[in-house]
């Protein structure tokens, strides 16, 4: 009965919505059917089912379901956000707490950490609140809460005018670079300059690396550079530097200082090809007295250019053979130097069968004055230098290891084997030498500028 009073009712669209009163000439009957039931019908004059409608409905109830489900959703995301948002405001409560209960306690004062912190906590809560499109006054609670914890934020880093965890940063800055320095100091001479009142190398400090060459090449790797270890008055500040791609010596570059060495702007540089063809080879030059001591290429000798004048000239060395180089690079075979006894070349002669031999330089004749003649091979050497008349001899030990292993004194003529290692830059070097005007040794290292202070030995 009830589904046939419900059908009848959904039977007119234009009158299945109007009261009762408004059906016009529908009709309702009743009767008894043969088991007893009650039995009605409902005559409307419209017959059309509104459909239309009832697909309307069902549209809107799935909309309406979906954007419950919606809801539902976002409620519980929200949820899981807030529970997130609770524990951070709890942690940055408990941070400020710490923070505000004395110095003593302090962790780490990042207060811009702490706002980042706030404002993005801020914006989570505003998220939630638009989201939900509530004003509910527990969002107030919320955003006063943020607020307080801004102010006491700004509060504390006001307060904290010492800072004490910076303090203890830069001073804990401060103490490596007191050690360091101290570390330093303890590598630097502790002879006068100029003194020989010592009983030799005790060590070589570490590598005091200035920078690329200035062709700011790494092809260049065949140079030197350093200072004059004989300046002429006016001339004491002033590096030189020289350095190609192969062991051909063409141009050489003087600096005033060593700031416009570092900028690379050279007071001159000289081409030893242009007007005269003096080209040098090899790479173990020196300047002393504002004169360029290299190995000549053609023919092979020793020669000198003078910056002043521009000129050159050069001597054959008695003896000396081109067969014998350093153990690192070809055409290594005068190797020139100074200390503070004068000018001095190392070479190999045949006579000697490759042994290192070593000349003392009369300066003002130009000619050997002196020679000496050692035990060791001369190419099995990385290289050598002159200290007070004793000549210090190198080897690799290994690619970031080079070793002073052997030393002979002019004086005495007394040879020793010594064992002295130091570090390299880089694993190869064509140039190593002494200059007394500042106890330093000075290398080119695979085209880079080197340095080491000398530590002596005390009398």
């Amino acid at each position: 009965m009830y589904f046939l009073i419900l059908l009848a009712f959904f039977a007119s669209p234009a009158l299945a919505w109007l009261p009762l009163e408004d059906w016009g000439s529908g009709n309702v009957t009743g009767s008894v059917g043969e088991s007893g039931q009650c039995i009605c019908q409902v005559f409307l004059p419209d017959t059309t089912f509104p459909a239309d409608r009832v697909e309307s409905l069902q549209i809107s109830s799935n909309k309406l379901t979906v954007d419950v489900e919606l809801h539902i959703s976002k409620l519980i995301s929200f949820k899981g956000k807030v529970e997130i948002l609770l524990q951070e405001l709890s942690n940055l409560t408990f941070r400020l707490e710490v923070v505000e209960s004395g110095p003593d306690k302090y962790i780490k004062l990042d207060f811009e950490l702490l706002r980042i912190e706030l404002r993005e906590f801020e914006a989570l809560v505003t998220e939630l609140k638009t989201s939900l499109n509530s004003s509910s006054p527990a969002f107030d609670s919320l955003y006063n809460e943020i607020r307080n914890m801004s102010m006491i934020v700004d509060q504390l880093e006001s307060y904290d005018r010492s800072n004490l965890e910076v303090i203890r940063i830069e001073f804990t800055k401060l103490q490596k670079k007191l050690e360091k320095c101290r570390d330093e100091q303890d590598d630097f001479s502790n002879v006068q300059i100029g003194s020989c009142q010592h009983k030799g190398i005790l060590r070589v400090g570490k590598p005091v690396v200035s920078q690329l060459n200035a062709n700011l090449g790494t092809g260049y790797i065949y140079g030197g550079w350093g200072k004059d270890s004989h300046p002429l008055p006016g001339t004491e500040n002033r590096y030189w530097y020289s350095a190609a791609t192969t062991t051909v010596v063409r141009y050489m570059s003087v600096y005033s200082d060593y700031y416009k060495l570092i900028m690379r702007q050279a007071m001159k540089t000289y081409d030893l090809l242009s007007p005269k063809n003096w080209q040098g080879t090899g790479n173990n030059y020196i300047i002393r007295a504002n004169t360029f001591y290299y190995q000549y290429a053609s023919p092979f000798s020793m020669a000198k250019f003078n910056i002043t004048s521009q000129t050159a000239e050069y001597r054959a060395v008695p003896g000396a053979s081109s067969r014998f180089s350093y153990h690192y690079h070809a055409n290594q075979n005068l190797d020139f130097a100074a200390d503070e006894s004068g000018l001095w070349v190392t070479y190999a002669t045949e006579a000697s069968k490759g042994k290192l031999v070593l000349g003392k330089i009369d300066e003002a004749a130009f000619a050997l004055s002196e020679v000496w003649e050692t035990s060791i091979f001369k190419q099995s050497v990385t290289n050598a230098f002159m200290i007070c008349g004793v000549l210090y001899a190198t080897r690799s030990v290994d690619t970031k290891t080079e070793e002073i292993f052997y030393a002979y004194d002019t004086q005495t003529r007394q040879e020793n084997y010594v064992s002295l290692p130091f570090e390299k830059f880089q694993d190869s070097y064509v140039s190593l030498d002494y200059n007394p005007t500042d106890q330093k040794l000075y290398m080119y290292n695979n085209g880079y500028y080197v340095s080491y202070n000398v530590k002596f030995k005390t009398a």
